[in-house]
């Protein structure tokens, strides 16, 4: 008896792993799908990169090649779209890519105006936003939110790194 429940739970330790990772891919398969219906550029041909600082955190995104001029146009207007949307409370992008049950989406939709600045800038071979609050409960939210796309985004996308920001392959 004993060796059989021995061998049942390494059974299920061993399986988790492969459960999870099927989940995930599931998961991210279904996110690439929606994409295209909120975001205008290639997943593929781009990379998000989440970076957490102390008062909210940095979503930048960038062509893999920072010669595809139409990738980055469509990056740009991208991130300015949203920068509107978001400073008015509007989440219904990353609501419908990633379900109403996004980790932080709720705190961030009734975050109040002006709670959270979030300044667009261009950068090489795309665009960023960064989003600062004084408010814990929203640094916190934006952490969870950006825990959530890199999880959602998969290989899309990459966390970075406070301070500086990685360099992209082809820059």
């Amino acid at each position: 008896m004993k060796k059989y429940i021995l061998r049942a739970t390494l059974a299920a330790l061993f399986a988790l792993p492969f459960s999870v990772l099927a989940a995930d891919a599931q998961r991210q398969a279904e996110v690439a799908r929606l994409g295209p219906e909120v975001m205008p550029f290639s997943l593929k041909a781009t990379t998000h990169i989440f970076t957490k600082t102390g008062d909210g955190g940095v979503q930048r995104v960038v062509a893999k090649s920072a010669a595809d001029t139409k990738q980055v146009q469509l990056v740009r207007k991208h991130l300015h779209d949203i920068q509107n949307q978001f400073l008015e409370g509007n989440f219904s992008g990353p609501e419908h890519i990633h379900g109403k049950d996004m980790p932080g989406l709720a705190v961030l939709k009734a975050a109040k105006p002006g709670q959270v600045s979030i300044a667009y800038k261009d950068v090489k071979g795309g665009a960023e936003l960064s989003y600062r609050t004084a408010d814990a409960q929203l640094v916190t939210a934006l952490h969870a939110w950006f825990d959530a796309q890199l999880s959602d985004h998969g290989a899309d996308a990459m966390a970075g790194h406070q301070h500086h920001h990685p360099v992209m392959p082809n820059q």
